[in-house]
């Protein structure tokens, strides 16, 4: 089996850690905190000093990292992994970034004869626990097959789109679907709670129909719940509607509802509150139409 060293162990990275341990994998670890460190040293992991010590340590280096600053810096910037990685080594980004970003930094990595992957993927902390991610993968085909073993560890649905920043551009049409579906479900509750009806009861109705979704099923019950703990962060999305948005214009397509929820989550983000779950977007519409919707209540 290859060497795995992973880089980055937040809430999705120290699952997929787990469970590459529980399959057999050596995995060497650096996060920039101690605390994701020391649960997955807990969990049989070894740890590195830097990306660049982990990459030393082994022969597919994966980064799970927030955004295409960090990623660069992980990869290719001081003490990062392009010191450490011996040619034939194969880095795996699973953050999500910018397409263009990832293109630059695999240029620099071929430059080393060391391969690069982009695999984004969805299904939140829910899908990382139980090793069910939707993984969309950019890159060559052989590297992708090398990959794959890694892959199926940690996701269920495995999917090569493309070449080398595919992925990245597949994960932000995910991120404009997901803001879409979203918005789509908060409208709903909210309308349903204006209308003297109870919002569980219009969920029940409604999920098993053409209206249902993973947005609907999975966020739906928590918005009426009054439960915003993040599955994943507003300030997150916010950070992936960015890059959309970025790629939208750089090629000329408008994307008028995922500008639109951009910048309801700005409200969110404003009132101090980018650490709560995405379907805190709720809480701006309930704002514009004065409401708040609750489980089992049909005063609007």
């Amino acid at each position: 089996m290859e060497r795995i060293g992973f880089v980055g162990l937040g809430i999705m990275g120290r699952p997929m850690v787990k469970n590459l341990l529980a399959a057999g994998y050596d995995v060497c670890v650096w996060n920039r905190s101690r605390p994701g460190i020391d649960d997955c040293v807990a969990a049989g992991a070894s740890e590195a000093a830097s990306p660049a010590a982990v990459a030393a340590a082994c022969d597919v280096f994966i980064s799970m990292v927030t955004d295409s600053p960090d990623v660069e810096a992980v990869i290719t910037g001081p003490g990062g992994a392009i010191e450490g990685l011996a040619a034939g080594a194969l880095v795996i980004d699973m953050s999500t970034i910018s397409p263009a970003v990832t293109r630059d930094i695999a240029a620099r990595l071929a430059d080393k004869g060391v391969a690069m992957l982009d695999a984004p993927v969805s299904g939140g902390d829910a899908g990382a626990i139980a090793g069910t991610l939707s993984i969309m993968i950019g890159g060559a085909a052989a590297d992708v097959e090398r990959a794959r073993p890694v892959f199926e560890v940690m996701g269920k649905t495995i999917t090569h789109v493309g070449p080398i920043g595919a992925g990245q551009s597949v994960k932000l049409c995910n991120q404009v679907a997901i803001a879409g579906c979203l918005e789509g479900v908060c409208e709903a509750l909210t309308l349903a709670q204006k209308s003297g009806v109870d919002p569980a009861r219009m969920l029940d109705a409604i999920s098993a129909g053409a209206a249902g979704s993973w947005q609907m099923s999975n966020l739906g019950p928590r918005i009426i719940d009054r439960d915003f703990a993040p599955g994943f962060m507003v300030r997150l999305l916010q950070k992936d509607l960015r890059l959309a948005l970025g790629a939208a214009q750089d090629v000329e397509q408008p994307l008028p509802v995922a500008g639109l929820v951009h910048q309801f989550l700005h409200q969110i983000e404003a009132a101090g509150r980018g650490g709560d779950g995405t379907q805190a977007l709720a809480r701006v519409l309930e704002s514009l139409g004065g409401t708040e919707v609750r489980r089992g209540s049909t005063r609007p």
